[in-house]
């Protein structure tokens, strides 16, 4: 997911990918638990996209 793609996006929609994407690392991290991960990869590219979601929201709060 790229930054610029991201900046594009309304707060709302934001908000949206930030919840669809906690479900999903809180998902990845019962299915490490279990034994059940096959893509570990995926866990570090799900907290660097909140990560990113949530740097974002929170320029966007700073410049209004």
């Amino acid at each position: 997911m790229k930054s610029a793609d991201l900046r594009q996006k309304s707060d709302d929609e934001l908000k949206g990918e930030l919840i669809g994407l906690r479900k999903e690392a809180f998902n990845l991290r019962f299915q490490r638990a279990t034994g059940q991960l096959e893509n570990t990869a995926r866990v570090g590219q799900v907290r660097r996209d909140i990560a990113r979601i949530k740097t974002i929201l929170t320029e966007k709060r700073k410049a209004s």
